[in-house]
């Protein structure tokens, strides 16, 4: 029985399992948006969130836990610099998980995992969105002559 033991495994022994999850967390942070299986998906949740929270703390001691776990300084900066003023009137939930399908090769589960869009970003992006369908509503009939053009062997038989 498995009480009390959280976290999986992943096929991996722990040394592994660590060094994955430390490179999956800087490459979400730095890219924002990364694809994996929904297994590791789910399990890096965890890890995000938490470091996003050492972010939104801010002191020392919580920059000097997230280099711990994240291995680039750069990815630091912008996490206690951007990534935490924008997460910070949401309590927890960082992180989508959006199920894409099946690799091929294998058939894994395969999973986007990203960070949901502040308060901010979303009134930008939802009002740049509003305009592209605003303009593609418009354009309803197309132009004549721009339908496919038959070949010449098509045209003379």
């Amino acid at each position: 029985m498995r009480h009390l033991n959280s976290g999986r495994k992943l096929s991996r022994n722990s040394s592994h399992r660590w060094a994955m999850m430390r490179n999956m967390v800087t490459s979400l942070l730095r890219e924002e948006k990364i694809q994996t299986t929904d297994p590791k998906a789910k399990e890096l949740r965890r890890w995000v969130d938490r470091v996003i929270t050492l972010g939104k703390e801010g002191s020392l001691h919580a920059r000097r836990q997230a280099l711990a776990i994240i291995q680039d300084k750069t990815v630091v900066h912008k996490l206690f610099d951007t990534i935490a003023t924008r997460f910070q009137n949401r309590p927890g939930g960082y992180t989508r998980i959006i199920k894409i399908g099946r690799r091929h090769g294998d058939a894994a589960p395969v999973s986007l995992i990203e960070l949901v869009a502040g308060a901010d970003e979303t009134a930008e992006t939802t009002s740049g969105k509003d305009k592209k369908a605003k303009k593609k509503r418009g354009r309803t009939a197309p132009k004549p002559g721009s339908g496919r053009r038959k070949s010449a062997k098509a045209a003379s038989a």
